[in-house]
């Protein structure tokens, strides 16, 4: 049952926003990164980045960081936006999919999450969530590549509804502990990397995977810090595109 509100949640968020990409543009961006985008239909199943992280780090282009000038949160979307309409934020979906042994709000139709148990990936340790005033914020959800570097490597000359989906795009969401959240802010791997080591080789492999998917750049030295630690897991592989498993 679990699988099945998954899908039903994140495939027409992913189709509603790309067919208006496609709609303002003629051609997406997501198109010239290789991901089919019909008129009517999401991402095709199966339309991902394919082979190991370190092979699509290297096709990535190499650029400095552009200015910062125009960043606003809202170049992205508003926050958390219910762009399917289902009556379920990408914050409580993204809060489903990644925690255990959650409970939801009565009447909700099972889209506002109350509590559960995240396995933090960037500590390692468990956290207890629980909604409310104080309490929500220890389980925040992190956009992997943070939307003002996106700005700053490509994500300036993307559409504005490219930009909404890229916001929104669970591949680029990952419910994080809080505090460790906010030890990052903007930054790339060249400046942030998870404090738990067995969570980075897979923490980067999704930043590229996403920078792909969104044809952003990287700089050299984000690009040398994201290889020093593929170099340690040789034959990563890039995680799937924007599936949501429960």
């Amino acid at each position: 049952m679990r699988t099945v509100r998954a899908w039903r949640r994140v495939v027409p968020v992913l189709a509603a926003v790309a067919a208006l990409s496609v709609g303002a543009s003629g051609c997406s961006a997501l198109q010239t990164a290789g991901f089919q985008v019909g008129p009517a239909d999401a991402p095709a199943a199966g339309a991902t980045a394919t082979g190991d992280a370190a092979t699509a780090l290297a096709a990535l282009p190499v650029k400095g960081r552009a200015p910062k000038t125009g960043y606003e949160r809202t170049q992205f979307g508003s926050a958390w936006s219910d762009v399917d309409r289902n009556g379920c934020d990408q914050r409580n979906d993204v809060l489903a999919r990644d925690m255990t042994g959650e409970t939801f709000k009565p009447g909700t139709k099972d889209c506002v999450v109350l509590t559960g148990s995240l396995a933090d990936p960037y500590t390692g340790k468990t956290i207890a969530f629980q909604r409310g005033q104080g309490t929500s914020e220890k389980v925040q959800i992190d956009h992997v590549v943070a939307l003002s570097d996106a700005w700053q490597k490509g994500a300036q000359q993307l559409d504005a509804p490219t930009r909404k989906l890229l916001g929104n795009d669970p591949l680029n969401l990952l419910a994080v502990d809080g505090p460790t959240n906010q030890s990052k802010g903007d930054g790339d791997a060249a400046t942030w990397l998870p404090p738990s080591k067995a969570y980075r080789c897979d923490y980067v492999a999704r930043q590229v995977a996403v920078k792909t998917k969104y044809t952003l750049w990287v700089t050299a030295a984000e690009r040398d810090a994201i290889s020093r630690i593929l170099a340690e897991c040789p034959g990563q592989a890039l995680p799937a595109d924007s599936t949501i498993e429960r």
